[in-house]
């Protein structure tokens, strides 16, 4: 069975410092970077998804005016409004400087829809819109992939569902994920909706044993 890992959105601004720092964020660098050499020696593809917002996007606090963090709807979906993040061509939006990039095949942006927001590395909120991501995959014949990211609890959760309902194999690599956690235990019952949902939870030591 063909492989590729999916590394989603290892950009600045989710990382310290950032816009959207998720905690802990920078730690799952060195995870990646050595999946990525694992997977390479095996013959598998590395990709990765980025975040790549308009600076006018809809999901940002500030162009709604009110609070980061509390909710509302964006074009009949609820909505966390965020602060403004990952704008395209920002250092906020670029890849963590520690990453090896060269290692990538190729990346997949998202979110460039100002009236939708879009979580998954395959589909809008809406599932109107799809990424160049799936298509990828089957050109290369690619049945399993293997996950890791920010955040847990957001575009890693749907990412994984999306692989899912579109047929792969999912491996969630789960101290390769670090979560917002706007509610304590989010990050936790991610895992466990991607558990029930069908994907295979793995540890880093577990995947490369």
């Amino acid at each position: 069975m063909k492989r590729a890992l999916l590394m989603v959105d290892i950009q600045n601004d989710f990382c310290a410092g950032g816009a959207l720092a998720v905690p802990d964020g920078d730690s799952i660098v060195d995870v990646a970077n050595a999946l990525m050499s694992f997977c390479k020696t095996r013959g598998d593809a590395v990709v990765a998804t980025q975040d790549w917002h308009p600076a006018n996007h809809g999901s940002f606090a500030s162009v709604q005016k009110t609070e980061p963090y509390t909710q509302g709807k964006l074009d009949g979906l609820r909505q966390t409004w965020w602060p403004d993040h990952c704008v395209q061509h920002s250092e906020g939006a670029e890849l963590h400087p520690l990453l090896n990039t060269q290692e990538i095949d190729a990346i997949f942006r998202k979110g460039e829809n100002t009236q939708i927001d879009s979580y998954s590395g395959f589909f809008d909120n809406g599932h109107r819109q799809k990424t160049e991501l799936d298509s990828w995959l089957f050109r290369n014949e690619i049945k399993q992939i293997v996950v890791m990211g920010l955040a847990t609890d957001y575009c890693v959760k749907f990412t994984v569902l999306d692989a899912l309902t579109l047929g792969y194999d999912v491996i969630v690599i789960t101290d390769g994920c670090r979560g917002v956690n706007l509610h304590p235990q989010d990050s936790l019952k991610a895992f466990q909706t991607m558990s029930a949902a069908g994907a295979t939870l793995m540890t880093f030591a577990d995947f490369t044993y």
